[in-house]
């Protein structure tokens, strides 16, 4: 059997890699092709195109982008007409998948989206256009399958694969030594993102934080995992922003920065619910383009953008967003976040609850909706 897939970005190749360990294991011949990234590809899944094609995020920046975008998808869609798939399995991404869901299950070929879009957060309106684009959507948060069918989408809680990824015990000791971090260094992870443009836009301050903060305090370690493919990016904004900071730059292995961390300073999106995942205190940050932040902000449902504030409908975490987020104000967020011992056990026993919420087997629950979807 074949199935087409599509992941955007860093964070969608991540969550399908989970994905088809689950999938191979309930069909051990199944082939798989379509838009990928790098963990996909070490599973075996054939990327005709890469994800990174699809890592564009704010409206200012998609228009820049629309017309290879668009080309892509209608190639990719006649593509997977003439070969037809048994199904189809979007993975977040909703502004490209959706049309292309929609064309697809138009043509007869079912549906599948993984990750619902944040229609409780944003563009609420999308739950319509959900109705003519998905048989089924996969999704990661509790609260999410009957918001769904309010609408008239089938939907199914699989819980969250990094809960199952990311063990309830974050081995700090093992990731410190892999990282050569001395156990009882004070250490923060910088995490500006997975994108080029988020980089670009957010790795300057984050950069400039983290030498405000060695200033303050000299001993601190920082250390920054880059993304496959996006050091000759960041190294040049090291250089401009960071020169002489005691800073471990690191290709990948964003786990185990955040496994050895006592606190980090990381970019909103999927990294958050890693950095709650492994019980890490955390500072949010984001920046984009000023008229992109000026629509979503209108559109904004609630008053939180980082994950773990979201799921605990308060704000556990700072986050500073767009003019809040400037050196100055990261700094003095960061080493209260260093300092406050009790504060951090408190966040350890939230995020702890959280993870035992989102625990539950994704690859296998995920599996079995998309085979009744199929009756295969």
């Amino acid at each position: 059997m074949k199935l087409a897939m599509v992941a955007g970005e860093a964070s969608g190749d991540l969550l399908a890699s989970l994905l088809i360990g689950g999938l191979r294991a309930h069909w051990p011949t199944l082939a798989l092709a379509g838009v990928g990234g790098p963990k996909m590809v070490a599973q075996g899944f054939e990327a005709w195109w890469s994800s990174e094609r699809l890592a564009v995020r704010g409206y200012v920046e998609v228009l820049r982008h629309y017309r290879g975008l668009k080309r892509l998808r209608d190639e990719l869609g006649d593509r997977l007409l003439a070969e037809r798939p048994a199904a189809f399995i979007g993975v977040d991404a909703p502004d490209f998948n959706l049309g292309l869901e929609a064309r697809l299950k138009a043509a007869g070929i079912p549906a599948i989206h993984f990750v619902c879009p944040s229609i409780w957060a944003w563009r609420g309106g999308r739950a319509k256009k959900m109705v003519a684009s998905c048989d089924h959507v996969l999704c990661l948060f509790p609260f999410e399958p009957a918001l769904l069918r309010q609408h008239g989408v089938a939907a199914t809680f699989v819980g969250h694969p990094l809960a199952d990824a990311i063990p309830l015990d974050p081995p700090r000791a093992a990731a410190r030594a892999a990282l050569g971090l001395a156990d009882d260094a004070a250490v923060v992870a910088v995490l500006p993102g997975s994108r080029a443009s988020e980089i670009r836009t957010i790795a300057p301050t984050f950069l400039q934080t983290a030498v405000r903060l060695q200033r303050e305090r000299p001993a601190l370690r920082f250390v920054l995992p880059v993304a496959p493919g996006l050091g000759p990016l960041v190294d040049p904004l090291i250089a401009e922003h960071a020169p002489g900071l005691d800073l471990l730059r690191l290709e990948g292995r964003s786990h185990e920065a955040l496994a050895a961390c006592d606190l980090t300073l990381i970019a909103s999106g999927t990294a958050t619910l890693e950095a709650a995942l492994f019980k890490r205190p955390m500072v949010i940050g984001y920046r984009m383009h000023p008229l992109s932040w000026q629509l979503m902000k209108r559109m904004a449902y609630q008053p939180w953008v980082g994950l773990p504030n979201i799921l605990a409908r308060e704000f556990l975490v700072p986050e500073r967003i767009q003019d809040a987020c400037t050196p100055a104000q990261l700094a003095v967020d960061v080493l209260v976040g260093l300092d406050d011992a009790a504060r951090a056990d408190r966040l350890r026993a939230r995020f702890t609850a959280m993870h035992h919420e989102l625990r539950r087997d994704t690859a296998t629950a995920a599996t079995r909706a998309i085979a009744e979807v199929l009756h295969a």
